[in-house]
């Protein structure tokens, strides 16, 4: 249907257009038509030789004409068929067309499609068939495969090839993979003749290779790049060939950067390729990447690696700063592969995509064969076979700098001519000015007529010379270059131009620039682009686009943008052009054209004379709202359609009337929008108009989803049209996957709204869905079908945040939509029905965000809200809205409309130095404007005398200082404060204790302020003890001068210390060495001079205990002594005296001084005697010290089991005149009771009359030598041992004559001459830490 706009002004457009759209003229026959085939062609397969005939039916008014094509070339009579163009009937200008073939039987070259186009002045409408000619030629096995070969490239261009899906523009990152995939139909169908498919990258064709593999088959062309890289960025095409000639399609890939190396290193360089190849050198050059938010490149490393090893080697120590480096030192003969990283000052990039394999040979090789074509050989002669017999080269010519940059300089030349057959290698020389000639390439032998040179000097001009070498000697110097010099580097080129960036679809941006003014061999360009507002830019492209102009794809549909273009050479990148206006990412203006066709027309009731309908309404709605719709119907059984609304319809829902009881119908809808009627629908299926009787409800209708998510999504739908019986109570949701019958119910029982939220989806699978309506009756029809539906969400998909204004105080519900265009709507709903107007909400829109304002949010207000984004892909979301969520917000939105002044800390006091006394308080925050005021005693106070009031906004405090603080200052002290729409208040009640409190301590701060105005202690009286249990008293003193005097007191007795205290040194301390008891009492220190007295007391009456605290800690552990009388168990300490509490026990019981146990002491250790012990006395004992404040434990175990030792008694040395006796007594120790053997210069002594051996009680071990004689003068010892153990015990016994002088003992040993026992030296002392002082302050004046 065409309708036909007059065009007079603006509002003229406007109302035309309206009543064109709502309104039909009543006279059918007049209505202009497009050409419609009723009956369309059909597809014939005929045997070859055998004749066929093409018919086809077309309506239209006027009357189309009808031509005939073949291979999209209009065939005219007489070429090879014969053409009738018969018309049997023109009845509602309706028509039939045939084309016979058959005065030329059918060939096998006559399979084709066919077409008929039919025209009037209204449109064209064409119906294609397909004509497959079948041969009866079977082939053979025996046919060779070249003959199958040969035909296939005849064959490829008989196919008819279509693209279905084609592949859009993509988005790879470096090191992933991607696939690019069209679907094709292909007629015939060959399985095994695909057809010829081509692959092109910026225009140029694709190999099959491991970076690019290529499948064409099964319905699809596919291209995979399985490793990608930024070499990869660019617009592929699908080239494919069918009998039409080509068919083709493009998009572009964009392929961005991998995670960088370290965080801000650089993207890697791209496209390295080598160049100039030789024997031992090659160029390589490549592109730099694009740096966006980086440092700027500084420079870049070179590597390389030989084909087969995977080891990288680096070739230039320093980082070059152009994308060009000579390469040399190569192998002749071996194959190399390169790679470039790129460095700035945060690191060292990623590596480039490796180069093409390059193999290092000599160019000048193939210039010096000739060859000729001698019949069916080819004869080839080597230029050393026409030089004859050469020994010493001629000299290279033509010495230049092919590469001149400031890092380095290529040297090239043409080799010599005759060169001679021995292999030949070049010295290089240079001179500066009037210099010598020096040589620059002492240490390698160099094979390429190429050499590069790094280390001239800037501002010098240089000349170089080159002799040919071989092992016959050198040639004569070629002829000096011309004057070489480094220059400075000629720089990248300029600025782009002018940036204009305008609408392309409503997720791109057509961007394009005016080139630079100085070029300088652009390689392409850098597009950046930023969104609006934002500081952070983005990379459009990753490899250098050689036009200027760019679509930017993969922009978010509504966000606002800017871009920016930098210029690219070999030296880098540009300085960036200005920035583009700002602009929306919208479809372009003027693209808005007629809707698509509805689908789905459902039947949802029928009464026998109308029908009531319903559809979907179209996936694309041209750009502008949909606001109409027309239907047509016709009998089945008719080719003719009829309007079926003269006025449009606005819903998608229509009830058609007037019609017969019986008769099956076939309906069709259009859409239209302000650009006109789009195409109609497909026809319905045909519907029998047959009243319905059934006590079931019928179908449910308009299925359709929200919230698409990867596992889970939310269907909705409409109540039936029919109820039945009665009324519908509840739905049943059956779900499926896309292609299976069986269908899964979702509800276990019928559920009361109509929506259903749907979980446990598998991510990438689809599913279908239908709705059965359930009333009292049962169940009723299935609704049709919904549209097939991935679980999978829109990229960048948001959801609905509720949150607090912060400015306003309102509760509200924000979404973002990642997806937006110009028709867009935002629709809310609450509990899936749309709100509209309510009081209770209001909703706004800006650009892609909507928000939902609730008005005076209460408990009425809670529930599922939704968002749905109309003409987008199914931009939706939801958000329920708790009570407990609902009373958070409260809170919060109160807060804000009632804002306070948050306190860090309420109002509060401190007394200062003078007896000051400071009121604050300290705010979390405030502001210059801040005004405040202290209230005390409902009476307001301001600054005056005595009285300071201030504030401090960085540090949020108020404060309040009073100088004089006395009794009239008891009360109540507040605070108020306003800092804007912010209050705060707090108080402090002074008065009771509190009060009493701090005029007391503002009393003694006044004092001690007029004290210190004279001599005074800064610290009072304190003492310290030291480890020797010494006592310091000691004091600090301030403000002193020579005159001061110090005075030390006990009990009001004057106490003269043996050093004068020496007050300016500001300290002075008394040592009361040894304390006691008798030291107790009241000591005092008195400052004075002409400015004033000070005094300090200290009480250190019942302090012994603490003076101790040294003495306590310092005991040893206990130490086992024999004595005549038994065992003696000792602690030793650094001090002891009686007055320390010391508890002595054996297994747990207290020991009481007795006979037995004797308990006593000395100054520097505690002791208890064990006379004569027996096994009663085995067992643990220990000593409990304590000093006041802490117990010290020490213990010794005296128990069994214990390995024999000689616990005590025996002497080192003995020294006895002649005819004397000899007694070594010990006592012995051990459990079991240990065995004793004594021993004489190590042999065992035996018991004699003269020598007699006793252990009496397993405890006393003797060797007694009645009457000793010189000859009883040796070495003597004592192994004592049981089966734990023993120990071995030696003497010196020296006998000596009457008169004789006593030998002199050994040093160490006393000088006694009896044989008396020698007592056990005392253990060391343990280690003592440093004096630990421990001042206790007197709390007293």
């Amino acid at each position: 249907m065409t309708h036909m706009f007059a065009s007079v002004t603006y509002h003229h457009q406007i109302c035309s257009v309206r009543n064109m759209m709502y309104k039909k003229t009543d006279v059918l026959e007049d209505i202009p038509k497009l050409p419609d085939f009723l009956v369309a062609l059909r597809p014939h397969t005929v045997w070859e030789k055998t004749p066929v005939k093409l018919f086809c039916t077309v309506q239209g008014n006027p009357r189309p004409i009808v031509k005939w094509s073949e291979y999209s070339h209009f065939t005219a009579v007489g070429l090879r068929f014969d053409f009738i163009y018969h018309l049997y009937s023109c009845l509602n200008h309706v028509m039939t067309s045939f084309l016979p073939v058959w005065s030329c039987r059918c060939a096998v070259s006559d399979t084709a499609e066919y077409s008929a186009v039919a025209t009037n002045a209204h449109g064209t409408a064409t119906s294609k068939a397909t004509v497959t000619v079948k041969s009866e030629f079977i082939l053979l096995p025996s046919l060779s495969l070249s003959l199958l070969s040969l035909s296939y490239c005849t064959i490829i261009y008989k196919l008819e090839v279509s693209m279905l899906d084609r592949f859009s523009v993509s988005f790879g990152v470096e090191g992933g993979s991607i696939s690019l995939v069209c679907t094709l139909v292909v007629v015939p169908d060959l399985p095994n003749l695909p057809p010829l498919a081509q692959w092109y990258r910026d225009d140029k064709l694709l190999k099959p290779s491991k970076l690019a593999e290529m499948l064409v088959g099964g319905g699809a062309a596919r291209l995979t790049l399985p490793h990608l890289a930024k070499d990869d960025e660019g617009l592929y095409t699908l080239r494919i060939f069918t009998k039409d000639g080509t068919t083709e399609h493009s998009a572009y890939l964009f392929v961005s950067d991998a995670a960088p190396s370290a965080p801000g290193a650089p993207g890697a360089p791209l496209s390295v390729k080598a160049y100039d190849i030789n024997a031992d050198y090659v160029l390589v050059a490549w592109k730099p990447p694009n740096t966006v938010n980086e440092m700027a490149i500084t420079g870049y490393f070179v590597d390389r690696c030989e084909s087969g090893s995977d080891t990288w080697v680096q070739c230039n120590d320093a980082p070059v700063k152009v994308c060009k480096y000579p390469v040399h030192g190569l192998k002749v003969g071996h194959s190399y592969h390169f790679r470039v990283r790129a460095v700035n000052s945060a690191g060292i990039s990623r590596p480039s995509r490796k180069s093409d394999k390059v193999t290092a040979l000599d160019a000048a090789e193939s210039e010096r064969l000739q060859g000729t074509d001698e019949g069916k050989y080819d004869i080839v002669i080597k230029d050393d076979d026409l030089e004859g017999y050469v020994t010493i080269p001629g000299e290279p010519t033509d010495v230049h700098a092919s590469e001149i940059f400031k890092s380095y300089v290529v040297l090239s030349w043409k080799p010599p001519s005759p060169r001679g057959r021995a292999p030949l290698w070049y010295v290089i020389e240079k001179v500066s000015g009037t210099g010598a000639w020096q040589r620059i390439n002492t240490a390698v032998k160099l094979h390429s007529p190429r050499y590069p040179v790094f280390d001239l000097q800037d501002g010098q001009k240089y000349q170089f010379r080159v002799y040919s070498v071989n092992l016959y000697g050198s040639s004569e110097a070629s002829e000096p270059s011309e004057p070489i010099q480094k220059v400075d580097e000629d720089g990248v080129p300029s600025a782009p131009g002018q940036v204009v960036a305008t609408r392309n679809t409503k997720s791109s941006v057509f961007v394009q620039w005016d080139a630079p003014k100085y070029l300088k061999n652009l390689m392409g360009y850098y597009i950046d682009g930023r969104i609006a507002g934002s500081k952070e830019w983005f990379p459009c492209n990753h490899k250098p686009f050689k036009h200027t102009r760019f679509v930017v794809h993969g922009l978010i549909p509504g966000e606002s943008y800017t871009f920016r273009v930098q210029a690219v050479n070999v030296y880098g990148l540009s300085e960036e052009s200005q920035e583009s206006s700002s602009i929306t990412v919208e479809p372009a203006l003027g693209e808005s054209t007629t809707p698509s066709a509805p689908f789905g027309i459902t039947l949802l009731s029928c009464d026998g004379s109308s029908m009531t309908l319903a559809w979907k309404k179209p996936k694309h709605c041209g750009g502008s709202k949909v606001n109409a719709y027309y239907i047509d119907k016709r009998n089945a059984d008719s080719l003719v359609w009829k309007e079926v609304n003269l006025v449009a319809v606005t819903e998608r829902i229509c009830t058609v009337d007037n019609l017969t009881e019986g008769t099956f119908y076939e309906f069709k809808v259009q859409a239209a929008n302000m650009a006109g009627v789009g195409v109609p629908s497909a026809p319905s299926a045909p519907m029998k108009c047959e009243a319905w009787t059934m006590e079931e409800p019928g179908p449910a209708y308009d299925l359709s989803f929200s919230e698409v998510r990867c596992q889970s999504l939310v269907l909705l739908w409409k109540a039936p049209v029919y109820t039945g019986a009665s009324a519908v109570t509840g739905y049943l949701v059956d779900m499926a996957k896309k292609g299976s019958s069986e269908f899964v119910t979702l509800t276990q029982e019928a559920v009361n709204h109509r929506y259903l939220k749907v979980t446990g989806l598998k991510e990438g699978e689809t599913y279908v869905f239908r709705v059965r309506s359930v009333n009292a009756a049962g169940v009723g029809k299935p609704s049709k079908l919904s549209e097939p539906i991935c679980a999978k969400a829109l990229p960048g998909t948001q959801e609905i945040v509720a949150g607090v204004d912060e400015e306003t105080g309102d509760v509200f519900l924000s979404f973002e939509a990642c997806e937006i265009c110009e028709t867009s709507n935002f629709v809310w709903s609450k509990n899936y029905k749309a709100i509209g107007e309510c009081p209770r909400v209001a909703a706004t829109s800006k650009g892609r965000t909507s928000r939902l304002t609730f008005s005076s949010p209460d408990k009425d207000d809670l529930g599922a809200y939704s968002v749905v984004v109309t003409d987008t892909e199914g931009v939706s979301a939801s958000h329920t809205l708790t009570e407990d969520a609902l009373n958070t917000m409260l809170e919060l939105s109160y807060a804000i409309r009632h804002p306070i002044v948050p306190l860090k800390h309420g109002l509060n006091y401190e007394v200062l130095e003078k007896g000051h006394v400071r009121f604050w308080l300290q705010a979390v925050k405030l502001s210059s404007s801040v005004s405040y005021r202290f209230i005390v005693n409902d009476k307001e106070v301001t600054s005056g005398e005595g009285i300071k009031i201030s504030h401090d906004v960085a540090t949020g405090v108020i404060q309040m200082t009073v100088d004089h603080f006395t009794r009239a200052n008891e009360g109540t002290y507040t605070v108020q404060i306003h800092d804007g729409k912010a209050k705060a208040q707090s108080s402090l009640v002074m008065v009771g204790d509190v009060f009493k409190a701090a005029l007391k301590e503002a009393e003694f701060q006044r004092k001690e302020h007029i004290r210190k105005q004279g001599p005074h202690f800064s610290e009072y009286l304190y003492f310290t003890v030291t480890e020797d249990c010494t006592v310091m008293l000691a004091c600090k003193v301030a403000n002193v001068k020579k005159e001061t005097s110090f005075h030390w007191y006990k009990e009001d007795d004057e106490i003269v210390p043996e050093t004068p205290p020496n007050v300016m040194s500001g300290a002075c301390a008394l040592p009361i060495p040894m304390f006691s008891r008798k030291d107790q009492g009241v000591y005092k220190a008195v400052l004075s001079d002409d400015r004033g007295k000070d005094t300090s007391l200290f009480d250190i009456s019942g302090k012994v205990h603490v003076c101790l605290l040294p003495s306590g800690a310092s005991a040893s552990e206990l130490v086992l002594q024999c004595t005549p009388e038994g065992i003696r168990l000792q602690c030793y300490m650094n001090y002891y005296t009686e007055e320390m509490k010391t508890v002595w026990k054996h297994k747990e019981s207290k020991i009481a001084s007795s006979e037995k146990m004797r308990i006593g002491g000395t100054a520097e250790m505690a002791w208890m005697q064990i006379c004569d012990p027996s096994d009663k006395e085995k067992g643990n004992y220990s000593i409990e010290i304590s000093d006041g404040v802490q117990t010290h434990t020490r213990s010794f175990d005296l128990s069994g089991q214990d390995r024999g030792r000689v616990v005590g008694g025996l002497p080192d040395v003995v020294t006895i005149m002649e005819a004397k006796s000899l007694s070594l007594t010990c006592t012995v120790w051990g459990e079991p009771t240990p065995e004793v053997t004594w021993f004489k210069n190590e042999q065992e002594v035996a018991s004699t009359e003269h020598t007699k051996v006793t252990f009496e009680g397993g405890k006393f071990a003797s060797l007694v030598i009645t009457k000793v004689t010189p000859e009883d003068s040796g070495k003597y010892s004592i192994n004592v041992r049981n089966k734990y153990g023993g120990e071995f015990v030696e003497i010196t016994v020296s006998v000596y004559k009457q008169g004789e002088q006593i030998p002199e003992p050994k040093l160490g040993h006393p000088k006694t001459p009896a044989a008396t026992p020698v007592s056990t030296p005392v253990p060391p002392k343990k280690k003592t830490q440093k004096n630990k002082e421990k001042k206790l302050k007197n709390q007293g004046r």
